[in-house]
C-alpha cells in the first residue's frame, strides 16, 4: 500500500482505511479534507495513538484547551484515555494521517 496513492475522488465524508489489524496493534490511513469531530465531545480511547501526518496540515485540541498542529511530517503519541479531538484540517489539499493503535 502506498499511503499517498490512490486517494478517493469522494472526500464528502472523512476517509478511514485498515492497512493492518492485530490483537495488539491497528494501523490504518486516514484522509480529511476540512473534516473535523464533532464540536461537542472529546475521543477518550481505550488504547494508545501514534499518528503522523505524511500531506497536508491537522489540527488537535485537548481536553484542557492545548492545541497541537502537525504538518507533513510531524508525529504525535496520544497516550490511552487523553480526550482529544480533531479540529481543523487543511481544505487546500487532503490531509493524510497514518495513524496506529496499539
Amino acid at each position: 500500500m502506498n499511503f499517498l496513492k490512490d486517494i478517493p475522488a469522494d472526500l464528502t465524508e472523512e476517509v478511514f482505511e485498515m492497512a493492518l489489524s492485530h490483537p495488539n496493534i491497528r494501523i490504518e490511513r486516514i484522509v480529511s479534507n476540512g473534516h473535523t469531530s464533532p464540536s461537542s465531545g472529546y475521543y477518550d480511547q481505550d488504547e494508545n495513538e501514534w499518528v503522523l501526518v505524511l500531506q497536508g496540515c491537522g489540527e488537535l485540541t485537548f481536553e484542557d484547551d492545548s492545541k497541537v498542529i502537525l504538518k507533513a511530517g510531524d508525529s504525535l503519541n496520544i497516550p490511552a484515555h487523553q480526550k482529544h479531538k480533531v479540529s481543523y484540517t487543511d481544505t487546500s489539499e487532503p490531509t493524510i494521517w497514518l495513524a496506529i493503535f496499539y
